[in-house]
């Protein structure tokens, strides 16, 4: 599950957009963990906005939509898979969310292991080929314990 939520809000949101909004936000919160806090649909059941929260941390997501924002971003399907960024989400038990990973079908990328600066983690590709990657290393945590 999630880690404690420290004492601040997040001031960063990636903003990731999907094709099967709905279904991304199914696989995120069943796969990843993370929890629904706000999803607005439009009528045609594509999400305008959605708001799905992972300890302090939180995610924005809606559906590819032919828009100024939207002309912007490109799908990983529509440049051949490659990503400019990625997402890393600190979990409790990096073996866990791989099992769950792994039983959805997600492509892992890197393979689950415990990493030399610490911790221990995993890279996986979510249905529409947005890299994650997910580990127990906590920058946070571990930089107060290197003071």
């Amino acid at each position: 599950m999630t880690t404690v939520p420290k004492q601040t809000r997040a001031t960063i949101m990636p903003c990731l957009r999907y094709r099967d909004a709905p279904a991304a936000i199914e696989w995120l919160c069943n796969t990843l963990g993370f929890e629904a806090r706000l999803v607005v649909r439009n009528e045609d059941d594509s999400v305008a906005h959605a708001q799905l929260t992972y300890g302090n941390g939180m995610i924005m997501l809606g559906s590819v939509v032919d828009s100024d924002y939207g002309r912007l971003l490109k799908e990983p399907a529509e440049i051949g898979t490659f990503v400019t960024q990625t997402s890393y989400l600190v979990v409790n038990d990096a073996d866990q969310v791989h099992e769950r990973a792994v039983q959805a079908g997600a492509p892992i990328l890197l393979a689950l292991q415990d990493e030399e600066y610490g911790g221990r983690g995993f890279t996986c590709r979510d249905p529409e080929g947005h890299v994650w990657s997910i580990g127990t290393y906590d920058p946070w945590a571990d930089s107060e314990r290197m003071r």
